[in-house]
């Protein structure tokens, strides 16, 4: 008798702690699609992206995730959406997109820190960028990172593939891409890669001038996974790992100006006034603190590419809050979201303006 009151009370025991575990990873993982969630849009494969079956998220009827797969990056890959409020209750409309680009070593969750990026004006769409990605077609495709042809994810699968699911305005005055830290590097890139897509971009204290050795030295630093590269910061989670350690010239080469080994670093510097002259017909803003070593060097590239932006005669909004008292009590000037978050929402309201301009032209 004993024995079976102690066997049943050692289940009983089980039970519990498997329920508790499991409310705990829940916690951790967040929401996920049951039968009874709110309806979110469906979505069919294509340009060369196929969804992770059961992998959707929804955390609301506005805000959800999907998981796609593609041979141009390893691994599976989420996508988060915020939609307008009323995107459901007026089938016949068509709505802008921003793309938020997060930083190192960050993901597609990263937006949901940001509170300016859920808009009833527009779309916004956060691709992940891998821990260390760079928006870039990496040079070295056999590293331990696998497949990693970010930008080429981005720009020629995740964007017609959001146009192709989504009621939105395909144009480039109604598209605007946004980054922060790393992601201020793809933001700025894929605005000059591709000024056909974007006609908005935004950098907050982007890695913007690759003619500076400090930031190559701190490109280098994620490839390596040194915790001392743009860390602790640069994702809503803070200091995390970079993952596994690639060659450092993987993604773009070798950094060192020696017999033109550095090629690609200054074909894809967003810095050089020729990259720079195809911003002549984007919106461009700049945002960036100056009280830490990272906003230091943030705060010297956006102090180069307007000076190269007037010498261009083409406009640009820059922002350099310094200590962050003029941005936002949350704000120490540093290299963190309590600046980013105020920044993007600083943004956001130029941004829906800008869109509604364009609507009545």
């Amino acid at each position: 008798m004993l024995r079976s009151t102690l066997s049943r009370r050692f289940r009983a025991t089980r039970v519990i702690a498997a329920a508790t575990a499991a409310v705990a990873w829940a916690a951790l993982t967040g929401p996920v699609a049951h039968a009874d969630a709110p309806a979110v849009p469906e979505f069919a494969d294509g340009f060369g992206l196929t969804q992770v079956p059961d992998a959707r998220e929804v955390h609301s009827g506005t805000d959800f995730s999907i998981t796609v797969t593609t041979p141009e990056v390893a691994g599976p890959r989420k996508i988060r959406i915020f939609l307008p409020s009323d995107y459901a209750s007026e089938p016949g409309k068509r709505w802008p997109v921003a793309y938020f680009l997060h930083g190192g070593p960050g993901n597609a969750d990263d937006a949901g820190a940001v509170e300016g990026l859920r808009s009833d004006r527009m779309i916004t769409v956060a691709p992940d960028g891998g821990r260390k990605g760079w928006y870039a077609d990496w040079l070295m495709q056999d590293t331990a990172e696998g497949a990693a042809n970010w930008k080429t994810f981005h720009l020629e699968q995740v964007v017609p593939f959001i146009d192709a699911n989504l009621r939105t305005v395909p144009d480039r005055d109604h598209r605007a891409v946004i980054g922060l830290s790393m992601g201020g590097f793809g933001s700025m890139h894929y605005a000059q890669a591709r000024p056909d897509l974007f006609g908005h971009v935004a950098s907050l204290s982007g890695a913007i001038d690759f003619g500076d050795y400090a930031v190559r030295g701190a490109v280098v630093a994620t490839e390596l996974n040194l915790l001392s590269a743009w860390c602790a910061v640069s994702s809503s989670r803070g200091c995390a790992d970079y993952g596994p350690v690639v060659d450092s010239d993987a993604i773009f080469g070798s950094p060192y100006p020696v017999f033109n080994a550095d090629h690609i670093w200054r074909s894809v510097d967003p810095a050089s006034s020729t990259n720079l002259a195809k911003l002549a017909d984007t919106g461009i803003t700049l945002y960036t603190g100056d009280n830490d070593l990272i906003e230091k060097r943030t705060a010297a590239g956006v102090r180069t590419v307007t000076s190269r932006l007037d010498r261009l005669g083409i406009p640009s909004r820059a922002v350099n809050y310094g200590n962050g008292a003029s941005l936002s009590p949350t704000c120490n000037g540093g290299h963190n979201y309590g600046c980013f978050a105020p920044a993007i929402a600083d943004y956001i309201p130029r941004l829906e303006a800008a869109f509604a301009a364009a609507a009545t032209n």
